[in-house]
């Protein structure tokens, strides 16, 4: 079977994902560290993370201003309004940040490095690689799963930092809220290591997911347009479900 040519049959889907473990320790099994390799890890990161500053800031505010928007309204049901920042702050550490920076990292990112994988794929750039004696896993594949486990943790820190910003923003400009009470109501309450800890955790663990998918599908992605463009529909796919069956299991072992 060639590294394009998909499993068929109701057994498709476990025949992958045992295809995509041995990719992956085969991956790390070619690693090695070098300045040469350290510098494209750093041109993987920018593209991956900082080039996806923009729709990690803007996604962060707005769910901290719609998250702090439906809770107020909930909590002042029940005489309990200041307790909003609470439940902005452990909704986004413990799940809604590690998970939805994911899904915007696999949107965003990951069907890029599908794609261009894929592209290489297509026009044998990897196969001149072998020719050169270049080992395509080391010099392609390394720099951007690295990126991609790099990357996610970051940017998780980041768009739960916009969207406390944007909860903020909302309860106190908006609802005339007081600013010491928001801050010390979720400082009263969080705990470092059970509320962030965990959720960083579950941030590494989504970072390694959403960099593996995305080399793999762009490593066996068919050399066609058509098979580059199912690729990463594939990443987005994969990455979303993976994401959120990973996240129930980890919510239950920390728990």
């Amino acid at each position: 079977m060639s590294p394009y040519d998909k499993p068929k049959g109701w057994t498709a889907p476990l025949r992958e994902l045992g295809r995509a473990a041995v990719f992956l320790l085969t991956t790390l099994a070619h690693m090695k560290l070098s300045w040469l390799q350290l510098g494209e890890t750093l041109r993987q990161i920018y593209f991956a993370g900082v080039r996806s500053l923009v729709i990690i800031v803007t996604g962060g505010f707005f769910v901290g201003l719609v998250l702090t928007l439906q809770t107020y309204d909930t909590l002042t049901r029940f005489g309990a309004a200041d307790a909003a920042s609470t439940v902005l702050a452990l909704s986004l550490f413990r799940e809604l940040g590690p998970v939805l920076t994911t899904l915007l990292f696999a949107g965003r990112a990951g069907t890029s490095i599908t794609a261009e994988i894929g592209l290489m794929r297509a026009t044998e750039q990897l196969d001149a690689l072998d020719l050169m004696a270049i080992d395509p896993l080391e010099r392609i594949v390394q720099p951007r799963l690295i990126a991609g486990i790099i990357a996610v943790p970051a940017l998780t820190l980041i768009f739960n930092l916009c969207a406390i910003l944007g909860g903020l923003v909302f309860a106190v400009f908006m609802m005339g809220n007081d600013v010491v009470t928001f801050w010390s109501g979720m400082q009263s309450t969080v705990e470092l290591w059970r509320d962030f800890g965990h959720g960083m955790l579950k941030a590494v663990a989504f970072g390694v997911l959403a960099g593996w998918l995305a080399v793999y599908f762009g490593w066996t992605a068919r050399p066609t347009g058509e098979g580059v463009a199912l690729a990463t529909t594939q990443t987005v796919i994969a990455t979303a479900i993976s994401v959120l069956m990973l996240d129930f299991v980890l919510s239950a072992f920390m728990l």
